[in-house]
């Protein structure tokens, strides 16, 4: 008896170390997840030792999937993310519900640790950026770039950029009315006037063109670029006005050419046309592209995210990723951009359409791809210039913030299900 008892055990045991060593952990992305946030650092983090990682589009909120090894759960707990270990019979299971054709599920693998960079000024500013804080706050590695390192061709080393919310047309966020006797205004212009010159520039609109078509040429050689506030807007219109004058005099010592409506060429954007610039310096809005702040009411302003198929949408499908379908509104230098002077080749994502607003882009040119998201912060509806920067410890679930996220781990996919969309 004792004998069969010990042989019982002995067994167990090995089924049990067997079971354990063909597990899978399952890190569920719906409403029963402690931090949405540090999961996307979780998933990171297991690229990093080689190991492929399945990104379940639709499935519970857009669930990840990898195999299990101790150092991983350990760090899952480390980090509060909640997650389950389940037997690879159960994952197989998974991936059969999510294979079948009748629902809109996919799995995309992650087999890579993309190459992160921010483009953001070195000298320190009186905001805060919500993509570094999202990076910051999941562990997620990334170096800083700006316009000497863009202007020495260092973009094609990364596989994906975010813009700061910078300013591309030179007119320095158009801050002069507000701020210009402010210490940080008058150190940033100084600042950019000095790189400028160095880089043998007459005035400051004349290097950031220079970097906003080198941005441009990363996004063309097969980079992918997210931009949020006020540099989605201010990219497209620098672009379109290369070679005619539109900054007032208070920028750059001249008028503005007075024909430089006529002569922008929207052939050269990434995701707008046919919309209007602002040249008065005492008005915060550079063009038509921003849906006026007006009016707006914090508690009924919202934007819906589309649904997209995830098998044959795949792109779109891993950019909209949520356990939210309604994400609360948030107020930017660009807050939301009007749907008129959106090009038609370019994925609307998101939108309130009461308002005829969109709120969340994504297009391709050349070999790369571009997302524009409106607004400063997901959770400070009204961010002003000295406020302190969000803490998000507070926000460990923000819908507003997964779409940031989801968008830093888009580059880590595998190349089929992203040559879909493009055909």
């Amino acid at each position: 008896m004792l004998k069969s008892i010990k042989i019982l055990f002995f067994v167990t045991l090995l089924f049990a170390n067997f079971a354990l060593q063909a597990a899978q952990i399952l890190v569920p992305m719906d409403n029963s997840q402690r931090n949405h946030l540090k999961a996307y650092g979780i998933a990171y983090y297991v690229l990093t030792y080689d190991i492929e990682v399945s990104w379940l589009l639709n499935y519970r909120g857009g669930s990840f999937m990898f195999e299990y090894q101790p150092e991983f759960e350990q760090e899952l707990m480390v980090r509060g993310v909640s997650h389950q270990v389940i037997a690879d019979v159960q994952a197989a299971g998974i991936l059969r519900e999510i294979a079948d054709p009748e629902v809109n599920m996919e799995e995309v693998r992650l087999h890579k640790v993309p190459r992160i960079a921010v483009y953001t000024p070195p000298n320190s500013l009186p905001w805060d950026d919500a993509v570094t804080l999202a990076l910051t706050y999941a562990e997620i590695p990334y170096d800083e770039v700006y316009d000497d390192e863009v202007l020495a061709g260092v973009l094609p080393m990364y596989d994906w950029l975010h813009l700061h919310h910078e300013d591309f047309t030179g007119q320095f966020g158009k801050f002069w009315f507000a701020f210009r006797n402010a210490d940080w205004y008058k150190e940033d212009v100084r600042l950019a006037e000095e790189t400028a010159r160095r880089h043998g520039f007459s005035q400051v609109a004349h290097l950031k063109l220079a970097v906003a078509k080198g941005i441009r040429d990363f996004v063309l050689g097969g980079g992918y670029m997210f931009a949020m506030c006020s540099a989605p807007e201010s990219i497209d219109i620098a672009l379109a006005a290369e070679g005619v004058d539109i900054l007032h005099e208070v920028y750059n010592g001249t008028p503005p050419d007075p024909n430089a409506q006529e002569k922008l060429d929207f052939s050269r954007t990434f995701a707008f046309e046919n919309f209007r610039i602002v040249t008065d310096p005492s008005i915060y809005e550079k063009s038509n592209i921003d849906v006026p702040k007006t009016g707006r009411n914090q508690a009924t302003d919202f934007f819906t995210l589309f649904e997209f198929s995830a098998k044959w949408d795949p792109i779109p499908t891993m950019l909209t990723q949520n356990h939210e379908r309604v994400v609360k509104g948030f107020m930017g230098q660009t807050t939301a951009f009007r749907r008129e002077v959106v090009k038609p080749t370019v994925t609307i994502m998101g939108e309130n359409r009461s308002k005829d607003e969109t709120r969340y882009l994504h297009g391709t040119l050349g070999n790369g791809t571009f997302t524009f998201l409106g607004g400063h912060d997901p959770e400070d509806y009204r961010h002003h210039v000295g406020d302190p920067p969000t803490d998000l410890d507070l926000f460990p679930n923000s819908p507003g913030y997964r779409l940031i996220l989801n968008n830093v781990l888009f580059p880590a996919a595998k190349q089929e299900p992203l040559k879909t969309m493009n055909q």
